[in-house]
């Protein structure tokens, strides 16, 4: 047995010669023959550095630790057998709590206990090697080497325990006696800061979610949630940390996180003071277009999670009171599609002289927001001239630092118009940076705003220093693990009972999808157990007409209903015994039910149906659910939605041992678009000779378009891209453009009617 798995420590005395500049970081300073408890994720090992600090081999199944002349004044190496360890159970459980200090808990042990205690630490490091070496002075640098001794997680004792436990225990229950077990029901709930969480209408046991906590604590859940919050490169196949927690972090919090030396929180505040201060600028009037006009369109361009998030919260908070009452006079829209009647439908009555375009792309490269953002510079040009200073009042960037010489190129001014968010952002994580921020507070103020970043903070401490068995986002993460691998779900629904949220499921599509969509673990290894749920859902009552028939009677999918205890607006009608909210959630409560309970075939029969039809009116429930219910739709309680579920994606990835951090998927589509488009050029230049792509059936369908659509060419002398319709539309909306200069915007929206009763 080759244990060089473990490979990590160190023998040495005080005096070791040059130790003292063996430069690790607090946290991974290696001392006496001690193990520690945690180590950098995915360390790496390679045979083609000269090992110039410390040396770690196996051989014939005993460890042994060489120290160099570098850093040894006692070149002796030692062998260390089984007999120098036996484990205890006391000394192993030390590492089953939740704990995560660094002491020190093992003196060097054997071979075979080695192997064990590989087991029960389950340390993120790459196993076959011949040294590690440490460069003086650095931290450590944590890349990816595939292992062929680390084993898929479907290959543990806990991973098997919980398959037994489905077969024997939950596959002959169904919740419609789960439910009546009151002890049960008054374990399976969690209330934190207005959040209550009820998992009762999952196909668990208690003895599930201990099982599932024994398969997280396996798998180091807490170790690595601790990795990420603390700034370490988890992101390993693109080399970056990920720090979505630190956008919404207090400023107490300064001087707490770092990234490559760099204090991030007080990064994103001097990010959010530029925000502040440029947003009240454009509201007060201080700031204004080209003409001098007043700056009240906003068209925020961008795709994937660069417009995802903040449209999701923009529609939470087109209708949340001190949205409604904050936005009065000014608009925002969002581009995100290259299609170009997105545009058309964008620019529609919007006066340019009024309107500021912010350009969202980490690396001002995203082919399809590029695109947009040349055809939303030729609009500006259009109407008030190519002069470069129409340019640096109308149109502004969120993207990397990195990207900074691609955005002076733009000709956008990087002075006061330029909002930096960083590599450790994701797309899909970035609605906290700058990408929702100067959109949403120019539309509603930046206030608002901060109140969605206290929320999504609320959940973020909620999340690193809850019990696993009281931690929202990691009880919905285990859910999510259980239901899709070892129930096989393929499918899960966000089902939101509140028509604010109706861009929500979209968001959580992304997040997901684009996040656990994988087929290999960290270290390079094929899953063999089913990852990566399809999202979907629609608002309330609007679902329950579209697919919720599937729901009861087709496939199982385990749904997520999110209701609100208040509305954002309720209405009372003459005569109706209940508010309309109240009609609403109704529904919110009665679905889950049925889905569990299900209708029974003499249930059924008792109504008097004919027996020919019984079965076709037979409900088989046992259909898993979770209810959350928050207090009100606000921008505090949308920002702790947006934590719960970035962190139950994390923490499903976390398990599954896959990377949820990065999204090659969508490259090569990208790369294939490029090859076609040189396609599509050639035949628009050549129209007499047919284009030739990478396979038959593309060579037809390519011809056929090409050929349908020979009127189409870019190059014709004065055809600008650009339809009548958005080259008019300015010119039909003067009128009311004009009408609005003329008086001031309001202050508030009266939304009680004539009567007071809305």
């Amino acid at each position: 047995m080759n244990v060089s798995c473990l490979a990590v420590f160190l023998c040495c005395s005080n005096s070791v010669h040059g130790f003292s500049s063996f430069l690790l970081p607090p946290r991974y300073n290696i001392q006496k023959p001690k193990i520690y408890r945690q180590l950098p994720y995915n360390c790496k090992f390679s045979d083609s550095r000269l090992l110039k600090r410390t040396r770690f081999s196996c051989r014939s199944g005993i460890s042994k630790i060489f120290s160099t002349k570098e850093s040894s004044s006692t070149n002796n190496k030692k062998d260390f057998d089984e007999k120098d360890y036996e484990t205890t159970d006391e000394s192993t459980s030390k590492f089953d709590n939740n704990e995560h200090s660094y002491e020190p808990v093992f003196q060097i042990p054997g071979s075979k206990q080695l192997h064990h205690i590989a087991t029960r630490i389950q340390m993120d490091v790459s196993h076959v090697a011949e040294g590690l070496t440490f460069e003086a002075g650095t931290p450590i640098t944590e890349t990816h080497k595939p292992s062929t001794h680390r084993s898929l997680v479907s290959t543990s004792p806990q991973w098997k325990r919980l398959k037994e436990h489905r077969d024997k225990v939950i596959r002959k229950i169904h919740l419609r006696e789960l439910l009546q077990d009151q002890r049960r029901s008054d374990e399976m709930y969690v209330d934190y800061d207005g959040v209550y969480l009820d998992y009762s209408r999952q196909q668990v046991t208690e003895e599930t979610m201990e099982l599932l906590t024994g398969l997280a604590k396996r798998q180091n859940l807490r170790g690595k949630i601790d990795a990420m919050m603390r700034g370490e490169r988890i992101n390993f196949t693109e080399n970056r940390a990920v720090l979505h927690t630190a956008l919404r972090a207090k400023k107490d919090d300064i001087g707490k996180v770092f990234a490559d030396g760099d204090d991030v929180v007080k990064e994103v505040h001097e990010v959010l003071d530029q925000v502040k201060y440029f947003t009240e600028g454009v509201r007060s009037g201080r700031i204004r277009g080209y003409t001098g006009k007043h700056l009240r369109n906003i068209i925020s361009v961008g795709i994937g999670g660069s417009y995802l998030g903040p449209e999701f919260l923009h529609e939470v908070l087109k209708t949340e009171p001190e949205g409604v009452n904050s936005s009065l006079g000014y608009s925002l829209r969002f581009l995100s599609n290259v299609d170009p009647v997105d545009v058309e439908r964008t620019c529609s009555e919007l006066d340019p002289e009024e309107t500021l375009v912010v350009i969202v792309s980490k690396t001002f490269l995203t082919a399809e927001t590029m695109l947009n953002a040349r055809t939303m510079r030729q609009w500006l040009w259009d109407f008030m001239g190519n002069d470069p200073e129409v340019v640096r009042k109308h149109m502004m960037a969120c993207s990397s630092i990195t990207s900074t010489d691609l955005v002076v190129n733009f000709g956008i001014n990087t002075d006061d118009y330029f909002f930096r968010f960083w590599d450790w952002v994701g797309g899909r994580y970035s609605l906290c940076s700058s990408v929702g921020a100067v959109p949403i507070s120019l539309m509603y103020g930046y206030d608002i705003f901060q109140k969605f970043l206290d929320g999504a903070n609320s959940i973020d401490k909620h999340f690193v220093s809850a019990p696993f068995e009281k931690n929202i986002p990691v009880i919905m993460g285990f859910l999510g693990v259980w239901n899709m691998s070892f129930m096989n779900y393929c499918a899960r629904t966000t089902l939101p009972y509140a028509e604010a949220l109706l861009k929500l499921p979209a968001h959580i599509q992304q997040l997901d999808m684009e996040s656990n969509g994988k087929h290999v673990t960290r270290d390079g290894l094929e899953i063999d157990y089913p990852v990566g749920e399809i999202d979907f859902g629609e608002p309330g009552t609007n679902g329950q007409h579209s697919f919720f028939q599937l729901l009861h009677m087709g496939q199982a999918v385990p749904c997520d209903f999110i209701g609100f205890v208040t509305s954002q607006h309720d209405l009372c009608i003459d005569g109706e015994k209940l508010s309309s909210h109240d009609e609403l959630m109704a529904n919110f409560f009665a679905q889950p039910d049925a889905l569990a309970n299900g209708k029974p075939g003499d249930v059924v029969r008792s109504e008097g149906v004919l027996e020919d039809l019984v079965i076709h009116r037979t409900f088989e429930g046992n259909r898993p659910s979770l209810s959350l219910l928050l207090p009100k739709l606000t921008a505090y309680a949308t920002g702790q939605l947006l934590a719960i579920y970035e962190h139950r994606t994390a923490v499903q990835g976390f398990i599954w041992d896959i990377n949820s951090f990065d999204q090659w998927g969508v490259e090569l589509g990208k790369q294939l678009a490029g090859e076609v488009k040189e396609n599509l050029f050639e035949g628009r230049m050549n129209p007499d000779e047919a284009v030739e792509a990478s396979n038959p059936s593309t060579t037809r369908l390519l011809n056929y378009y090409i050929n349908n659509s020979r009127d189409i060419n870019c190059d014709l002398a004065g055809h600008s891209g650009l339809t009548s319709l958005t080259r008019n539309a300015p010119n039909n909306s003067k009128r009311v453009t004009d009408s609005m200069n003329s008086r001031p915007i309001p202050s508030r929206n009266d939304l009680t009617g004539k009567n007071g009763k809305l």
